[in-house]
């Protein structure tokens, strides 16, 4: 498959937002039900750590962090998501995206990012070990989706070898 990861542009998020509600659809990726509109997602994540992957006008996925804390000894650290098309599942478009997102997310100086994962989701928990995260616990039926089905969210967190150290 020929892409290019690039940055994230504002006039992307039509196509980002279509693979949100993929993601949203399948009821083990977000206990999201609605993608938010552009203002509210670009008011809750890092601007200078949000990537996709693009083959020419189309977006095949996304990666973007989201400040955990507003305070500052938490600076360096972040939660991760992560999105990938349904046509672009298990061509590694994931694992290309996901290792430059730690990349950059290092050259900025993130030394910690984490993420909370439906435990269903054996995908995105596949991925992260792939990438360089490992499990540091779990919650119990942290949440219910709205077809009532309760979840557990499996904890990941990579420590970056550069920074923090």
């Amino acid at each position: 498959m020929d892409y290019i990861i690039d940055e994230m542009k504002d006039t992307d998020w039509d196509q980002i937002a279509v693979i949100y509600m993929e993601g949203i659809n399948t009821k083990i990726a977000t206990f999201q039900n609605l993608a938010p509109s552009w203002e509210d997602w670009n008011n809750g994540h890092c601007r200078e750590c949000r990537l996709v992957a693009r083959k020419g006008d189309t977006i095949l996925g996304w990666a973007a962090l989201s400040p955990v804390s507003s305070r500052c000894v938490y600076a360096g650290v972040a939660e991760l998501s992560i999105y990938i098309s349904p046509e672009s599942r298990g061509q590694k478009v994931g694992t290309v995206l996901l290792n430059k997102l730690i990349r950059l997310s290092e050259d900025k100086g993130y030394w910690t990012l984490q993420s909370g994962i439906i435990r269903e989701n054996v995908a995105s928990l596949n991925l992260h070990k792939k990438c360089g995260f490992r499990e540091i616990g779990y919650r119990e039926k942290l949440g219910k989706m709205d077809n009532g089905k309760w979840h557990d969210v499996v904890l990941v967190e990579r420590r970056s070898g550069k920074v923090g150290n």
